[in-house]
């Protein structure tokens, strides 16, 4: 038996006006997807427990099979992961965003997406001019780290995201000062370079994540392929085999077919189980981009599930789940804690099916998030 994981990032949605009281989900052409939950079993799964902010992180973290009550504890020590970085007990990670603030209002937390190379020549260029007690590291266009001093931990952040077309919430509390220096320092260093974003933020802290390997956890060896390091950082955490792909961005343009394609290379090559992440739509809902979210779904659809399953049919006996780790509704172009719709399909036996929207789940009995894989691979 092979098994896939699909995490369409932030795909669930809310109602909304100019679709005539659709979601993306429900007007966006997706055939393969629509005959997978005309035979598959239909839930709704609590990815974010109660009291855990809705970020990618805890959502992620549940959909892997792991309880974040437990092994969450910040967001930027798992994409440190990714980077190699060791974060120790005299150590914090933070999450640094390069972005666009104007007269005091967030207009862009991911700072016009730059390219990855320049990025590393601004991360550089801050780490020569501010580090020290701190000390910043590159990771892909607007996402990078910065390592601290455990004291600074007990700082409030927000999520830069969750401040789009707002007045900006400056980090605040006891250990905020230095936070807020490095911030306001850091928009004279980029003025020297040719891009969008005029200064970094700094949030999602936490210390070093000690989590059991995915084959401890579960009993299979797994793989996985993502752009974003937060993602790639929990397949680090557990042990999982982190796929690079050429051409996966994190944005509207990544890698379809080569994360695809990853997939099948590896569970071919001895995988039991393979995550294949997708953030575009994650992207367009934070970008309040209709379209830009259907044609995400659509690309899932045409360019993923259609030759995955063909391909998956020809190894024999498979088990695939259906998910994103949090919904990103386009109206407010931020996450929330809402269960989202989960489809789990056996290629040996039929569910009752029905169809993968939020509509068509709003009936379905919730799990707990961290509960799917075990509901996947038959051990519930």
């Amino acid at each position: 038996m092979k098994y896939v994981v699909c995490i369409p990032d932030g795909c669930a949605d809310e109602p909304l006006e100019e679709l005539a009281g659709a979601t993306p989900l429900q007007v966006a052409n997706t055939p393969t997807l629509d005959r997978l939950a005309s035979v598959g079993t239909l839930l709704r799964a609590r990815v974010i427990p109660e009291g855990l902010p809705p970020g990618s992180d805890v959502g992620n973290m549940s959909i892997l099979g792991y309880d974040p009550v437990l092994f969450h504890t910040g967001r930027a020590p798992i994409e440190a992961a990714a980077l190699g970085l060791e974060v120790n007990g005299d150590s914090v990670a933070f999450r640094c965003n390069l972005v666009k603030v104007v007269d005091g209002v967030m207009i862009d937390f991911a700072g016009g997406h730059p390219d990855t190379d320049v990025a590393a020549k601004v991360i550089a260029a801050l780490e020569s001019a501010l580090g020290g007690e701190a000390s910043f590291h590159p990771g892909k266009q607007y996402r990078h780290i910065l390592l601290a001093p455990s004291a600074w931990l007990h700082a409030d952040c927000v999520p830069p995201h969750d401040l789009t077309g707002d007045k900006v919430v400056a980090p605040c509390g006891p250990a905020a000062a230095p936070l807020n220096a490095l911030m306001e320092a850091s928009s004279e260093i980029m003025a020297d370079f040719d891009i969008d974003a005029n200064q970094i933020w700094l949030w999602g802290q936490g210390h070093a994540s000690e989590m059991p390997s995915f084959r401890d956890q579960h009993g299979l060896e797994a793989g996985m392929v993502s752009a974003v390091d937060l993602v790639r950082g929990l397949g680090c955490l557990t042990d999982m085999d982190v796929v690079d792909v050429d051409g996966a961005t994190g944005w509207y343009d990544t890698n379809y077919e080569g994360k695809r394609d990853a997939a099948l290379k590896g569970l071919s090559e001895g995988a039991d189980l393979f995550v294949i992440h997708v953030e575009a739509t994650d992207e367009a809902g934070h970008a309040g981009d209709v379209e830009a979210k259907i044609e995400a779904l659509e690309n899932w659809d045409r360019r993923i599930l259609r030759d995955l399953v063909d391909a998956l049919d020809e190894m024999g006996d498979w088990r695939m789940a259906i998910l994103p780790d949090h919904a990103t509704p386009l109206a407010l172009r931020t996450h929330t804690s809402d269960p989202v719709p989960c489809l789990l399909v056996d290629s040996t036996r039929g569910g009752e099916g029905g169809a993968y929207t939020e509509v068509g789940v709003e009936s379905a009995p919730i799990i707990d998030g961290h509960e799917i894989i075990k509901h996947l691979i038959g051990s519930d």
